[in-house]
């Protein structure tokens, strides 16, 4: 992992979109996470796939699907505040 890039389930596991890394990396081999690079779409299939500031996410969560932008990785997996941080939504209004 390279300061301007971080393994994806590392990343979903730091802004607590998953309970464990292993509960993450489970996520994205099961194809349940969408990854939009450059204008780009693709589903996720490895853990060890990258991630970069800017890159969109779409994936489930409960009963809905949460579509957020990556704005930093993170040094820890923190508490709420400083995992809130790592991500702002990406939803399109009223979706």
């Amino acid at each position: 992992m390279t300061g301007a890039a971080c393994r994806v389930d590392i990343w979903l596991w730091r802004a607590r979109f998953a309970r464990t890394r292993a509960a993450a990396a489970a996520m994205v081999e099961a194809g349940r996470v969408r990854l939009t690079h450059r204008g780009v779409q693709t589903r996720l299939d490895k853990p060890s796939r990258s991630v970069h500031v800017g890159d969109r996410l779409l994936f489930p969560a409960g009963a809905r699907l949460v579509e957020v932008e990556v704005v930093a990785f993170g040094a820890r997996r923190g508490p709420a505040e400083e995992a809130r941080a790592l991500w702002r939504d990406a939803a399109p209004p009223g979706g």
